[in-house]
């Protein structure tokens, strides 16, 4: 009897983060056996023999784009949908049979949040509970929950670990706070077998200009000047994306269910000098920038112990902060017409 193949539906998977880990699987890990609670896949078996079967489910807004995908077209299975349309997800469940689901998909621009909060409530609280109850009536073996160091608030002295209050500030940061706990409540009161992961800001390849990063990029290189909030005292945590989705499969392999992980790389930096640098890397001023209107209830500081995926699981980022901004840059230089066709966005998030 042939065995069953096993298979991982990933939500948001054209999107930054999503794409990132679809690219490291597919692309890959996947080159060895990838194993996950109860998961044993096989090189031989499986589309384009990669032994286990890859589902992406995503609504494709402003922010999700298939071209991320494209050097691993063909080895997964894709639905474009809204997690919020309870139906269609239910029923791609019921064809697909998934033994882990991990969900990224969110909205996940502050400034958007801060402007209208509606679909953040309504992808982020809403879209989460119909996957948890979608997972639960089909017995996922694991249920991975991608959440955010902003659902701790901010904390001007010390670091978050994982036990730190949930005290978000943003519209954004409450609705993904909101999500988190009732995972929790989930984990609590059905045994519900998920894990929450807590990752710091990321940064590379393929981000959409409305982060800090990108959006410093396309203006210095369509003439104008880097825009910062304030005076650029903010800090922030950075994690380049691909050390990000090595550390989303690790806790897949070995998290422990019922648990929640930060996953940040201890690198911090001020806006401003985060700015110099992708100027310096630019080979432009560094005064090429100017100070804007800062943000209503911009959080001040964001720092993450990650000590217990670290401990626990042997996960480390790899790639140091200067490295990481550099490959950043001859990324989008490299692509320039993909990130200066987006659409324009007066706002971002720092």
């Amino acid at each position: 009897m042939r065995k069953r193949i096993p298979k991982i539906l990933v939500t948001g998977g054209a999107g930054f983060i999503g794409s990132a880990f679809i690219r490291l699987i597919a692309g890959t890990v996947l080159n060895s056996p990838l194993s996950v609670q109860g998961i044993h896949p096989e090189r031989s078996e499986g589309p384009s023999g990669l032994g286990l079967s890859l589902i992406v489910v995503d609504k494709l807004t402003y922010a999700g784009d298939l071209k991320r995908l494209e050097e691993v077209k063909g080895k997964f299975e894709f639905y474009k949908t809204d997690i919020c349309n309870k139906t269609i997800i239910q029923s791609i469940f019921q064809k697909e049979k998934p033994d882990v689901v991990l969900h990224f998909a969110a909205e996940s621009h502050v400034d958007r949040s801060i402007n209208d909060a509606s679909p953040f409530i309504d992808t982020n609280i809403k879209g989460t509970q119909i996957l948890l109850d979608a997972s639960r009536k089909h017995k996922v073996s694991k249920f991975i929950f991608i959440s955010s160091d902003e659902v701790y608030g901010e904390i001007l002295n010390g670091k978050f670990t994982e036990s730190s209050p949930i005290k978000p500030n943003s519209p954004y940061a409450a609705s993904k706070a909101a999500a988190d706990l009732l995972v929790q409540a989930y984990i609590r009161t059905y045994k519900f077998p998920a894990i929450i992961i807590r990752p710091c800001n990321n940064y590379g390849p393929w981000q959409y200009p409305e982060k800090l990063i990108p959006v410093a990029i396309a203006s210095v290189l369509k003439g104008g000047k880097a825009p910062v909030y304030a005076k650029g005292q903010n800090i922030r945590e950075w994690l380049y994306v691909d050390d990000c989705a090595m550390g989303i499969t690790r806790i897949i392999q070995k998290g422990k269910i019922g648990e929640a992980y930060n996953l940040g790389s201890g690198i911090e930096s001020k806006n401003i000098n985060t700015v110099k640098l992708l100027l310096k890397n630019l080979d432009v001023s560094q005064n090429n920038f100017k100070f804007v209107k800062d943000r209503p209830g911009h959080d001040i500081r964001y720092s993450l112990d990650s000590s217990k995926i670290k401990k626990a699981l042997g996960w480390s980022p790899k790639v140091k902060f200067e490295e990481g901004i550099k490959l950043t840059v001859i990324w989008y230089l490299q692509h320039k017409d993909w990130l200066l066709n987006r659409e324009p966005s007066q706002t971002r998030k720092a």
